[in-house]
This record gives structure tokens, sequence and C-alpha cells, in this order.
């Protein structure tokens, strides 16, 4: 018998830090696909410890999510029983690891993007998701770090690395606009000051970006064109393979604890 979906009360503040707690969760889920595949041992153990960063971050916004909500919903059911479409992480973390090179792309352009977020939002009027940025924008800042080291290493290295490198970028760039974007339900938020508006931080994003990619004498893409419908739910086919394995154990076995 299959499992049913739960219903979840979709309040500005509890769709904000579902969108939050979507994108840790999925890109740690992703990561985490690398365990015992990884190039090296050392990197092998630094990809599994960055999923469980971002994973650790989605635990406590899953269960914030759950607390403003107020029903019968908790972190676990949020993570696990909810239907593709509920899903409001960004489309740039769902998308498959492919080689070594993809994946540390997808991971620099979030990670750079996610340190300034978690920095600007220890200042946000909601204690609750400052003391989260607190403790996130610690994590963050080594994944932009270690990222970043790979990109320069990969773009300077050996001739297919760099094509390899560049490849990723040239694929993954129309995926990075998203994570600007500010729709009604967030701008009530982001006048309040519980968030911040993401838009603020692009032009610092892009020198960061540009700085690592220049080192690494790769270009970006000009195009100025952008995926978008994550957000609300309209997701890439890949998506669902993702979800089918990581919601398999909750599916089977419902209510299952450890």
């Amino acid at each position: 018998m299959g499992t049913a979906n739960i219903q979840v009360s979709e309040t500005p503040l509890v769709l904000y830090t579902l969108r939050r707690a979507d994108d840790a969760l999925i890109l740690g889920h992703r990561l985490s696909e690398w365990c015992g595949h990884a190039p090296m041992l050392e990197e092998d153990m630094a990809l599994s410890n960055i999923a469980l960063d971002l994973i650790g971050q989605a635990r406590e916004l899953y269960s914030y999510a759950a607390k403003v909500e107020g029903k019968d919903n908790d972190e676990d059911k949020l993570a696990y029983l909810r239907d593709v479409r509920q899903y409001r992480n960004l489309l740039l973390v769902e998308q498959p690891n492919g080689d070594f090179a993809r994946t540390m792309v997808r991971q620099f352009f979030y990670a750079a993007f996610a340190d300034l977020y978690w920095r600007a939002m220890m200042a946000s009027s909601d204690p609750t998701l400052a003391a989260i940025a607190a403790k996130s924008e610690k994590e963050s800042a080594y994944h932009v770090r270690h990222s970043s080291e790979w990109i320069v290493r990969l773009g300077d290295g050996t001739e297919e690395s760099h094509r390899r490198a560049q490849g990723a970028i040239d694929d993954l760039w129309a995926y990075t606009g998203e994570m600007f974007a500010v729709d009604d339900s967030e701008r009530g938020l982001i006048d309040a000051g519980i968030a911040i508006d993401p838009a603020t931080l692009k032009s610092r994003w892009l020198t960061t970006v540009t700085g690592i990619i220049n080192e690494a004498t790769l270009l970006l893409p000009k195009s100025d064109w952008m995926q978008q419908g994550g957000r609300t739910g309209r997701h890439s086919e890949h998506l669902g393979h993702l979800l089918s394995e990581l919601q398999s154990t909750q599916r089977t076995f419902p209510g299952l604890t450890w």
C-alpha cells in the first residue's frame, strides 16, 4: 500500500523556510551520491562532510517550518512524505552530478551564493532563522573555499580537466539566476525584515564567481537567459528520480525509526 503525501499549509514563512530546507536537502543528497566514488579518499570524506553540513541545515529548517505550521508534520514527514511538486528547491541543486568537474561547478555556484545569503540572514528579525544562519554561514564559508579551489585546479589543469570544467559552466549557468528571484510571498517577509532580498547579493556573488573563473582560465557564458520553476514546484525530470531513492525507505516502511 502506498503512503499518502502529507499536506502542508504554506504560509509565507513556512514556504520560505521550506524552500531553503529543500535546497540543502537535495544538494546534500546529490553530494552523498559521491560517497565511495570520489577521485581520492580525502575528497570522498570532504564531500561527505559537506553533504552532512547541508543535511544538518535542512533538519533545522524543516523543524522550524513544522513548528511555524503548527500541525502534526515534523522534519521527517516534510523531507520524505511530500510529492515532487511540493518541493521548492532551486533547479540548480537537483541537477545530476555528472563528472567531478560538473559537481564542483554546481557546488561553487551554489556555495558562493549560500555564503553571502547566510551571512546576510544573520541580521534577520526572526531569531530562529538568524541562529540557523549564524551556524550555516560558518559551514558555507568552507564550502565556497573548497569548491573554488577545485575550480581553479580543474580549469588551470590539464586540457581535459579544463574542457570538462568549461562544459559544466556552460551547462549550469542558466540555473543560477533563480537564486536571486523573489516572488510576492517572499517580498512581504523582506519588507518585515524576516528575509533578505537575494537580488542585493547578486553583484557580490558575480564578483566572487568572476574572480575564480578568471583565475581558472575559464569563461562565463554571455547569455542572460535563465531557467525558472523550482521555487513554484516545476522541476526538471531529475528530481523525481532523486526522490524515489531518497524516500524509498520511508515510503516502504512508514513511520520507521532507527
